[in-house]
């Protein structure tokens, strides 16, 4: 099965910069949005063959997920069932067969890091999240997560350091996740690749290839066997980010 995850940086705008050509395109089974940037109604952009599942946030032109699936769950969830974290439509859960599939966009500490605090308790309990629904069945996690997890991830990392997306804590955080029997797919396939997802709009950034890895899949950690291929796709325009990949044998 083949996985695609994108944060489209507000989908209305990527559908006019080529974003039906380019979901053609990658032919995914699941197609995973963050930062859809809508509420209901705004946009109606289906796919033949495809479901589709939306989580809006509350603040209009903001933060939001969706994702497309070939394939009918079994039960689909929205948020994390914690109120503190479940306005900013930032999670969706399709449960499958065989695995549950989690579509992500992780908050930013933004910045000066003012959020920090907030993405920290978080992260906690998206992790917890995670745990359980591992505990019935494997995991298939995507998305935005905001934080370049080591070095090699970023152009940068002397200069980041500290940074919003870079801090030791967010760093932390990811490496106490995959210690908790995640596997990060692109990295486990391809461990001295430099690829980046993100770049800014600023200094012309993606032309010199100053970016971030910071959209990720994960997965359980017994699906390891199972991981095909994981690749980044840095020739898909349309956002500040691009396309992540990853194809697995169920």
């Amino acid at each position: 099965m083949k996985f695609v995850s994108w944060n489209v940086n507000g989908l209305r705008a990527c559908v006019t910069k080529g974003f039906e050509d380019s979901f053609k395109a990658l032919d995914a089974d699941f197609f995973c949005l963050q930062e859809t940037k809508m509420q209901a109604g705004q946009l109606d952009l289906q796919f033949e063959g495809y479901q589709s599942y939306w989580n809006y946030a509350d603040k209009k032109g903001y933060s939001g997920t969706a994702v497309y699936s070939r394939h009918t769950p079994l039960s689909v969830t929205y948020g994390l069932g914690i109120d503190e974290h479940d306005h900013e439509g930032r999670v969706i859960t399709l449960e499958m067969a065989d695995f549950y599939l989690v579509t992500v966009y992780t908050p930013n500490s933004q910045d000066g890091l003012r959020r920090l605090d907030y993405r920290a308790k978080w992260e906690d309990d998206f992790r917890d999240y995670l745990m359980r629904l591992d505990a019935t069945k494997p995991v298939v996690v995507c998305g935005d997560l905001n934080v370049a997890h080591e070095e090699i991830d970023l152009k940068n990392p002397k200069t980041n350091r500290q940074n919003a997306g870079f801090t030791d804590c967010e760093r932390g955080k990811m490496t106490t996740l995959l210690g908790s029997g995640f596997t990060d797919t692109f990295r486990f396939l391809h461990p001295e690749q430099v690829t980046y997802s993100w770049w800014s709009y600023r200094f012309k950034a993606r032309e010199k290839n100053t970016g971030w890895r910071i959209d990720y899949f994960l997965v359980s950690d017994r699906l390891r066997d199972k991981i095909a291929s994981a690749s980044i796709h840095t020739d898909v325009m349309g956002s500040d980010h691009c396309p992540v990949e990853v194809d697995i044998n169920f």
